[in-house]
């Protein structure tokens, strides 16, 4: 079987015009449904131009509490907000970028932004000890320890069920 047949647009090597505007059609519908379901959650939109990034994050539950490792690559450590409320633990970060190029003999000038925001909550399965709790930013990389408080039991206590009489 040759490549040709096995194209989703037909025959040749690229997509139709007709196929090409279905598709760009249905991207446009597509992206106006998901900014009307995420209107009024306080997140950016694809319409206005920002983007509404969740990053890699890795959590490990120890004894001592829990330990949580976040990929923020690009990032400005001063754009980093860590917070506490009651059990949960939120990441925010806001990435901003400006790239600007100018050539006075070509006669153009370019100029692109981009913005970002990152955000990721977790709800924490213990008590925390909220003095000790602690986080280092280095080359991208968030580290955050949460500590059990000390009041809190660290094992796991298994329940006995009784049958009813």
């Amino acid at each position: 079987m040759d490549k040709k047949t096995l194209m989703p647009f037909g025959r040749g090597s690229a997509p139709s015009r007709s196929h090409e505007d279905t598709f760009l059609s249905l991207r446009r519908e597509m992206d106006q449904l998901f900014d009307s379901f995420t209107r009024g959650w306080g997140l950016p939109t694809l319409a206005s131009g920002d983007t509404f990034l969740s990053p890699r994050v890795d959590i490990a539950e120890t004894d001592a509490g829990l330990e949580m490792t976040a990929d923020l690559p690009g990032i400005d450590p001063k754009a980093i907000e860590l917070e506490l409320d009651d059990d949960v633990l939120t990441l925010r970060a806001e990435r901003k970028s400006e790239h600007e190029e100018k050539d006075d003999k070509r006669r153009y000038h370019l100029t692109e932004r981009s913005t970002g925001t990152y955000m990721r909550a977790f709800t924490l399965p213990f008590t925390p000890d909220r003095d000790k709790i602690t986080a280092d930013f280095d080359k991208g990389v968030l580290k955050v320890k949460v500590p059990r408080s000390p009041d809190q039991p660290k094992a796991t206590k298994r329940i006995e069920i009784h049958p009813a009489a």
